[in-house]
């Protein structure tokens, strides 16, 4: 896995500890499966709110800086059924429709609570802006799974209850996941807080909470309602791609010796984390064999290939996922960078049109701009190599650098084109943006 290492620290150094994200297009596209109907329900344009996967063992989930949503790995892996992932996400859900976190920013006067939320966003943005597909992101700083700034009170965790008990009414699903989640919960209030999974700090959990959740499923028309059969298999899949991705590939082949579909793909990961290509490949191809239309099989293909050294192998399996997903940024990055890989240059024209689209699709992504500038740099084009080059400066905060980069690309480019205005605004906006820094 690529990582990206950020420093920092919101309470000083002793406090400072490391944390991770997880940027994957497969679980990312999961929880949104799992969200949407949630977020539509509560009266939010699903496509504001994002969810970002933090890698940290420990249970836990919270809303930072608006309309996002922070899920531990911990708990995706620990949860039983797609229902407790479902139920998680409509109480987070909740808690954004009911204005909670505005309201707990309201009474934040502490620095070190202030500087923690500038560091969020500051996380968030990287995280935007790293090398994705199947890829973790590593950050150095405040553990803010377990640090998180936002503590809810009783009386907010009440409401978010009703209002995700009222969302999954009304999506017709089941409040039985959430129950069962919060019943794995209810015994830690006892425990010493070190002890403590952060849901529990950071969400007040009691136990008339537990019993008003539980008296709404023993009545709603939907308690019994089956889990969608989409719904169980990409569960399935996101938890045995998490364990073999961030577990060992010992504990891979204990938990996962069976035949089925995510026993197979946890121990083609294992296989590649091991260097046993040949295994890895094998695996993959077989259930590329029986689900030809899987996307995020061929994903993986074309990682295993490209991690392996065979950079020009791994074009087709990411040619092959893009073309069933053209929309995910991730694919296409992954395409990007093994067609960038190759050694002589057949396939450059191919990844600036691959990455062209990427930065289209997601303008304010600093890998696909860092892709796009390598491939134009490439083909010879100093003028967009530089531009693009600009771009990916801008979005991470190199402001001198890019005004260098776009100064360069201006005096490359045609006076009065697109690129050649771009140019010019890029480095007017890092200019302001230095000057700012420079007051404070």
């Amino acid at each position: 896995m690529t990582q990206l290492v950020l420093s920092g620290s919101a309470t000083g150094p002793a406090q400072a500890r490391q944390f991770s994200f997880i940027r994957d297009a497969e679980i990312e596209d999961t929880i949104r499966l799992f969200g949407t109907p949630l977020f539509a329900v509560a009266g939010l344009e699903p496509s504001s709110v994002r969810v970002y996967l933090v890698n940290d063992p420990s249970l836990n989930a919270f809303v930072a800086g608006g309309q996002r949503i922070f899920i531990n790995t911990g708990l995706l892996i620990a949860s039983q059924n797609a229902n407790e992932v479902i139920g998680v996400l409509a109480h987070e859900t909740g808690h954004i429709s009911g204005g909670h976190l505005a309201r707990s920013r309201d009474a934040l006067s502490d620095a070190s609570a202030q500087s923690i939320m500038a560091m969020v966003l500051g996380v968030v943005a990287a995280v935007a802006g790293a090398p994705g597909v199947g890829q973790a992101i590593a950050a150095g700083g405040t553990h803010i799974a377990q640090r998180s700034y936002l503590k809810y009170s009783r009386v907010q965790e009440s409401s978010a209850d009703q209002a995700a008990l009222t969302m999954l009414d009304e999506t017709h699903q089941t409040s039985r996941g959430m129950l069962t989640f919060f019943e794995q919960l209810g015994d830690q209030e006892a425990l010493l807080t070190a002890s403590q999974d952060p849901y529990v700090r950071t969400h007040p959990l009691t136990r008339d909470r537990v019993d008003t959740i539980r008296a709404h499923v023993e009545k709603s028309p939907y308690a019994d309602t089956i889990e969608l059969a989409l719904y169980v298999e990409r569960h399935d899949r996101m938890r045995a791609k998490l364990i073999a991705f961030i577990g060992s590939p010992a504990a891979t082949y204990r938990k996962y010796p069976g035949n089925s579909v995510p026993a197979r793909y946890a121990r083609s990961i294992a296989r590649h984390k091991q260097r046993q290509t040949d295994k890895a490949l094998a695996l993959i191809q077989g259930l590329i064999a029986e689900y030809p239309e899987d996307p995020y099989f061929h994903e993986l293909h074309g990682q295993i290939l490209l991690e392996s050294g065979n950079a020009e192998a791994a074009v087709a399996p990411y040619e092959a996922a893009v073309a069933l997903r053209p929309n995910k940024v991730l694919l296409r990055l992954g395409l990007g960078q093994a067609q960038v890989s190759v050694e002589d240059d057949r396939y450059i024209q191919a990844a600036i049109d691959n990455m062209g689209r990427a930065v289209r699709l997601a303008p304010g992504n600093a890998s696909a701009w860092r892709w796009l500038g390598m491939a134009y740099g490439r083909k010879g084009d100093i003028g967009q190599a530089s531009l693009a080059t600009a771009e990916r400066y801008y979005l991470t905060g190199k402001y001198r650098d890019a005004v260098g980069q776009a100064a360069r690309a201006e005096h490359v480019l045609a006076k009065g084109t697109p690129g050649w205005l771009r140019a010019q605004d890029l480095k007017v906006a890092s200019e302001q943006k230095m000057k700012r820094k420079r007051r404070r």
